[in-house]
């Protein structure tokens, strides 16, 4: 087996207290970046006029996550290392974010969206970079991963804090925030573990474009109808992230930015029971209850209001970290348990994006837009309320057939 200074590359190594230090600083920035403008976007362009932009701003994440998906974070990788991406995404990357506060004005809300469109094609792939790096350097200890993804989560919570406490919530400064930590996270990559590119197959180009290895691990149908639930599950994922912050704020909660923090701190706190429960209970179990846990969120947002029910809104909020670790990072490490035999780990966490942050988000972007539009210019509590239970459904839906068809055979195939 080949190495790279002193690290082996494709075997399994150790997981040491530095390797971990050294992933869980890299997955603290990697989120961080993203958690600083993400969460209350969509209450900056609804304070600066251009609300009307919200769903065309969070379909560019999907769309960035679909092309980046296959440009770069699928096929670059059979040529460039994931360290060496991730210095150069993250560096142009914080350029980029530095540029986009004067364009978040009425008279410039459409060319926001194409440069944020720019600059997500960019980022998303390193989703799955970070991830792939975290797989491989840990090698056969992959029950280690939820531990460090579990600093990606304290990032996203950090970055919330900073922008609630510093009055940045509904400001579109939040991107020069996300622009520092994203310029610090390209130098810092130059010190991540050389793990090895997927080996190049002898397959030609525009087939390892088109990701023909890793969309064959579609044959096995417990993968397929994974893949299509995570897919499904994203779509009401998706206004999540577009609309909860506006929704928030019209509740009457003033600090946005630190309430949606409150998520992610319950993600932080299920994050470090996922190896334990893992092995214990297997995916299908966490997938189905993370899949629960986001109709019964959408469901309490239906019912919370700025008066007696404001716990309604806390506790839908808190719920977070059952939605997202209960059904994705899960998911990460079950396609890295069903990509790992073939050797095609990164292209696999590369498509998981692409069709959970990429058609899903992209889908889940659209139709909140739809239904948005459908609601005042100054949306009452009632307003949002109603427009809540359309995605507490289809999440009740799609875990119903998610419990009806999908069947894990990994730990069979282990076994084996």
């Amino acid at each position: 087996m080949a190495t790279l200074g002193n690290e082996a590359v494709g075997i399994a190594r150790p997981a040491t207290a530095a390797l971990t230090a050294r992933l869980s600083a890299l997955m603290f920035m990697q989120f961080f970046v993203w958690g600083a403008w993400n969460v209350t976007l969509g209450l900056v362009m609804q304070t600066v006029g251009i609300g009307s932009l919200i769903g065309n701003a969070f379909s560019v994440g999907p769309i960035a996550s679909i092309a980046g998906s296959f440009l770069l974070g699928m096929a670059a990788t059979r040529y460039l290392s994931p360290r060496a991406l991730m210095v150069i995404l993250h560096l142009v990357g914080g350029a980029i974010l530095l540029a986009l506060p004067a364009l978040v004005t009425p008279a410039t809300g459409g060319t926001f969206v194409w440069v944020l469109l720019g600059y997500m094609i960019l980022y998303m792939p390193t989703v799955g970079l970070a991830n792939t790096i975290a797989l491989k350097s840990f090698g056969e200890r992959t029950d280690r991963f939820p531990f460090v993804r579990a600093f990606g989560t304290l990032g996203w919570i950090v970055a919330g804090l900073i922008i609630g406490w510093a009055g940045l919530s509904a400001s579109p400064e939040i991107f020069r925030v996300a622009a520092i930590v994203s310029i610090a996270l390209g130098l810092y990559s130059l010190t991540l573990p050389k793990v090895a590119a997927d080996a190049p197959s002898g397959e030609g180009l525009v087939r390892q474009v088109l990701c023909v290895e890793a969309f064959g691990l579609l044959r096995q149908r417990s993968f397929l109808i994974f893949m299509g639930c995570a897919t499904l599950i994203s779509i009401p994922l998706a206004m999540y992230y577009a609309y909860a912050s506006p929704y928030v704020g019209a509740t009457g909660i003033k600090n946005v930015g630190g309430t949606m923090a409150i998520g992610q701190m319950s993600e932080l706190v299920f994050m470090f029971s996922m190896p334990w429960l893992y092995r214990r209970f297997g995916v299908k179990p966490l997938l189905l209850v993370g899949m629960i846990a986001w109709a019964l969120r959408y469901a309490l947002f239906a019912i919370g209001d700025g008066g007696g029910s404001l716990w309604a809104v806390y506790l839908g909020v808190a719920l977070h970290g059952v939605c997202y670790d209960f059904f994705f990072v899960a998911g990460a490490i079950y396609t890295g348990t069903i990509a790992s035999p073939k050797g095609v780990n990164a292209q696999a966490q590369g498509m998981l994006t692409l069709f959970t942050y990429g058609v899903g988000m992209l889908l889940g972007s659209q139709i909140g837009a739809l239904l948005y539009a459908q609601l005042p210019e100054a949306p009452t509590i009632a307003d949002w309320q109603h427009m809540w239970w359309y995605p507490a459904i289809a999440a009740a839906v799609i875990a119903i057939l998610f419990q009806l068809f999908f069947r894990d055979d990994s730990r069979a195939e282990r076994a084996a």
